[in-house]
C-alpha cells in the first residue's frame, strides 16, 4: 500500500508568489526523510481579464491598478531577499499561463508523476528565472524537449477539447472550494495562503 503523503498546491506558472512558494516548498522537502509528493491543482490568476474566446482582455478593469503591482514587486523583491532566490522579472502581466496550464494539466492526468514534476518546474523557472513567455507554443515544446518530453504531447494537448475544458472545469472547482488567491498550501484540513517559509509549511504537514 502506498502512504506517501502529499500536499495540494493551487497555484499559476504567471503567479511569482506561486514561484517562490514552490522554492520554499522544494526547501521543506529536501529536509524531510519521508517524500512528500505534490498534488497541483490549477488555478486562472487571469480569469477576470479572460473572454469567452479563452484570450486574455488587457483593456478589462480587474481592479488592480499601478499601485497595487508597485507593492507585488516591493513584496517580491522583499521575499527573493528572505529566500535567496534570484528572478529575472519580478511581475510578468503580459504573459498569459493558460496554454501551460492545459500541457501541464495533460501531464499530470496521462503521464507520469515524475514527468509532471520536471515539466512543471521547467516552466516556472523558464519564466521566472529566464524571463521567458511560457504563453508561446514553442516555448512550451523547448521547455518540454529540455526535460525529456517528447514535443508533440505539448501539441497534442493544445489541440485536445477535452483538456482544455478539463482545464476550465478546474479553475471552476478551485473557486468552488474557496480559493481565491494562489498559492495555496492544503493538507489534509489544514491550508496555508501565499509564499510561506518553509518553517510554516513544516508546521503545516507536521
Amino acid at each position: 500500500m502506498d502512504d506517501t503523503e502529499t500536499i495540494t498546491i493551487y497555484s499559476d506558472y504567471v503567479c511569482p508568489f506561486c514561484y517562490l512558494g514552490r522554492r520554499a516548498l522544494e526547501d521543506y522537502r529536501s529536509s524531510r526523510t519521508e517524500p512528500l509528493e505534490i498534488e497541483w491543482r490549477p488555478f486562472d490568476l487571469r480569469a477576470d481579464k479572460r473572454g469567452p474566446d479563452g484570450e486574455i482582455d488587457q483593456s478589462v478593469d480587474d481592479g488592480k491598478d499601478e499601485a497595487y503591482y508597485d507593492r507585488a514587486r516591493e513584496n517580491v523583491r522583499r521575499l527573493q531577499e528572505r529566500y535567496g532566490v534570484e528572478m529575472a522579472q519580478e511581475i510578468a502581466t503580459e504573459v498569459d499561463s493558460l496554454r501551460a496550464q492545459i500541457v501541464s494539466y495533460h501531464l499530470a492526468e496521462r503521464r507520469s508523476h515524475e514527468e509532471w514534476l520536471a515539466f512543471d518546474e521547467a516552466v516556472f523557472e523558464a519564466l521566472w528565472l529566464e524571463g521567458r513567455d511560457i504563453g508561446d507554443v514553442e516555448v512550451l515544446v523547448d521547455v518540454a524537449d529540455d526535460v525529456g518530453i517528447d514535443p508533440d504531447v505539448v501539441r497534442t494537448a493544445l489541440e485536445e477539447p477535452d483538456v482544455r475544458a478539463a482545464v476550465r472545469n478546474a479553475f471552476a472547482a478551485a473557486r468552488e472550494a474557496g480559493v481565491t488567491g494562489v498559492p495555496t498550501f492544503v493538507y489534509g484540513d489544514h491550508v496555508a495562503r501565499g509564499a510561506v517559509p518553509p518553517a510554516q509549511l513544516r508546521r503545516l504537514v507536521e
